[in-house]
C-alpha cells in the first residue's frame, strides 16, 4: 500500500555555503552598503509593536524629513523596494478619472504612466528627448493645457542620468489646483532635494542608491495637499497593502497593526539615515558633485563623452557613451570578470549607447573613480 505521507524529495537540493564575489557595484543600483549598515541590519529582532521599535520608527521619521528637507508629519518608509513606494504614491492619490499629467523623459516616466493607468488615471504626457529636462514654461503650458489633478515628475531620471530642476515648479502647481508628485530614488541623499521649497505634495525614493542601505524598505511623504486628498477619496485605495489611511495608523499615534514592518530593514535605514545626518547633507551632496567631477575629467581623457549636458547631469549616475565601434556589453562584461566592478548597460532608447555609472553614498569616492577609470581603460584596449 501507498503511504501517502512519503515526502517527495524531487525538488530536495543540498545548497552550498553562500559564497558571493565583493562586487563594486558601480551601476545605477544598489550600491554597496557601510559596513556599520550591515552590522545594523544582524541586530537582535524585536516585536514591531515593541516601544524600544516604536522609538525607532520616530527616529527613522525625524531622520527622512531631514534628508527630504520637510516638515511633512506623513512621511514613513514604505515595506517594499523602491517600486513599492513608488506605487504607493499613485496608488493613494489617483482615483478612476483624475486627469494625471506625468514628464515622460526616460524609463521611470514611462513607469509613471503605467502605474496611473492600472489606478484608472486618464493619463496624459509631455515628453522630452531621453537625457533632456522639462523648462518651467514647457511645464507650465501641458498644466494649462491639460488641467490635471496630479503632475508626475522624476528628479533624477535614472535611465538617463538627468535631473530635473525644479525651481518654480511646485508654485505652477499650485496656480492649477494640482499635486506634485516627485520621483527621487536616484537624487535623495545625493544631490540637492528641498520638497518643502520646491512645494512638492508627495514623494518616494528607495534604500539602496544614496542612502547605501539594501533594497527592501522606501521612504515615502505626503504633504497636506496629498493628505486631504487622501482622505476626501470617494473610492477605496485600490492597494490593499499600500494603503496609506491604514498603513498610517501605524506608523501615527495609534500605532495599530497593519502588517509587521521589516524589523531589521528599518535598524538598517536608521542607520544609513543616521550616517547621512552625521556627515551633513551640504557636505554629501558636495561630495557626489566632486567625485562626478573626476569621473567627467577622468572618461574625457579616454575619450568618452556624457550624454547629459553638464548642467542637468545627476551626480549620483552618469551616462557615459559608448566610443563608435565598443561593444558595450564585453566591456561591461570584462570590468565584471576581472575587476569585479559593476557598471549597467542603457535602458530603453539608449540601450547599447551608453554606460550607466553610479556613484551614490558609499561608494561615492576618488579612489573608486580612479580604479574604475584604470579598469575601463584596460577593457577598452583589451576587448573594447
Amino acid at each position: 500500500m501507498e503511504n501517502r505521507n512519503r515526502v517527495d524529495e524531487s525538488h530536495l537540493i543540498h545548497a552550498s555555503q553562500l559564497d558571493l564575489p565583493p562586487r563594486l557595484l558601480l551601476g545605477p543600483g544598489p550600491s554597496n552598503v557601510p559596513p556599520r549598515v550591515l552590522q545594523a541590519l544582524a541586530m537582535n529582532e524585536i516585536g514591531h509593536l515593541d516601544p524600544k521599535f516604536i522609538e525607532l520608527m520616530n527616529e527613522i521619521q525625524e531622520l527622512l524629513r531631514y534628508v527630504w528637507q520637510t516638515d511633512n508629519r506623513f512621511t514613513i518608509p514604505v515595506s517594499g523596494t523602491g517600486s513599492a513606494s513608488m506605487e504607493a504614491t499613485l496608488a493613494n492619490s489617483v482615483e478612476p478619472g483624475d486627469v494625471v499629467l506625468i514628464g515622460v523623459n526616460g524609463y521611470f516616466g514611462e513607469r509613471l504612466c503605467d502605474m496611473a493607468s492600472r489606478y484608472g488615471a486618464d493619463v496624459r504626457r509631455i515628453e522630452k528627448p531621453w537625457g533632456e529636462v522639462f523648462a518651467p514654461e514647457e511645464i507650465g503650458d501641458a498644466l494649462k493645457a491639460h488641467r490635471p489633478a496630479i503632475l508626475g515628475l522624476v528628479h533624477g531620471e535614472t535611465s538617463t542620468g538627468a535631473m530635473q530642476p525644479m525651481e518654480g515648479i511646485g508654485k505652477l502647481c499650485r496656480e492649477f489646483g494640482t499635486l506634485l508628485l516627485l520621483d527621487t530614488v536616484t537624487s535623495l541623499g545625493g544631490a540637492p532635494v528641498f520638497l518643502d521649497r520646491w512645494h512638492v505634495d508627495i514623494a518616494y525614493s528607495g534604500s539602496q542608491k544614496c542612502l547605501s542601505c539594501p533594497p527592501g524598505i522606501a521612504p515615502f511623504t505626503m504633504g497636506e495637499r496629498a493628505l486631504e486628498k487622501l482622505n476626501e477619496r470617494k473610492t477605496k485605495v485600490a492597494s490593499w497593502y499600500l494603503d496609506m489611511s491604514m498603513v498610517g495608523k501605524y506608523w501615527g499615534k495609534e500605532r495599530t497593526y497593519h502588517h509587521t514592518a521589516p524589523i531589521n530593514m528599518n535598524y538598517g535605514l536608521r542607520e544609513a539615515l543616521r550616517i547621512v545626518a552625521e556627515e551633513g547633507l551640504e557636505e554629501r551632496w558636495e561630495r557626489h558633485k566632486s567625485n562626478a567631477n573626476l569621473l567627467y575629467e577622468g572618461l574625457e581623457e579616454l575619450g568618452i563623452g556624457c550624454h547629459v549636458p553638464k548642467e542637468h547631469r545627476l551626480p549620483s549616475l552618469t551616462t557615459a557613451l559608448v566610443p563608435d565601434g565598443v561593444d558595450s556589453k564585453a566591456v561591461s562584461g570584462y570590468l565584471l570578470r576581472k575587476f569585479n566592478i559593476e557598471i549597467a548597460a542603457g535602458l530603453g532608447q539608449l540601450a547599447g549607447k551608453v554606460w550607466r555609472i553610479g556613484l551614490m553614498g558609499y561608494n561615492s569616492r576618488p579612489e573608486n573613480v580612479n580604479l574604475l577609470l584604470s579598469a575601463l581603460k584596460q577593457a577598452l584596449e583589451t576587448v573594447g
